[in-house]
């Protein structure tokens, strides 16, 4: 299991559950005030105080725990519309891809985060940028399709 945070410049912290445990709202919550900020910190260029931050509506995103955490590091948690996934960047732009590039290979468990370390690297420059670009597109898709699934 694999939790990744990202901004227009590439990906900022990956998350690989090496254990036999879940995400929970204190597991996730501790991402956010740990190395999530971490990275934020030291990504960003110059200080900035403002993160916007889009994730979709699992439960351990949307707890009050989690919303706390988000409020007391004072990013604007952006609205994610429930029940979808086919508008959360992640799924549409970066899972696939990834899915598709691991699919029909064996690995042990560091050999996979190895593979996926190696595959993010490798992908272009402006990857992540693309996708986040095509947030309003689908956006806008949904609200025509009066809510239904957005098709590539």
């Amino acid at each position: 299991m694999a939790t990744m945070f990202w901004n227009s410049k590439g990906v900022l912290y990956v998350d690989f559950l090496t254990e036999r445990r879940t995400i929970n709202t204190e597991y996730y919550s501790a991402l956010l005030e740990g190395p999530v900020k971490t990275a934020i910190r030291n990504k960003r260029k110059r200080a900035q105080t403002s993160v916007s931050f889009l994730q979709n509506n699992a439960c351990p995103h949307v707890v009050a725990c989690t919303m706390d955490t988000a409020q007391n590091l004072k990013w604007n948690v952006l609205p994610h519309p429930p029940y979808s996934p086919h508008l959360a960047s992640t799924v549409y732009h970066l899972f696939g891809p990834l899915k598709e590039h691991l699919g029909g290979k064996r690995f042990r468990n560091e050999e996979v985060i190895q593979d996926v370390q190696e595959w993010l690297h490798w992908q272009p420059k402006d990857f992540i940028l693309s996708g986040i670009r095509k947030l309003p597109d689908r956006w806008r898709k949904c609200i025509e399709n009066r809510g239904d699934y957005v098709e590539k």
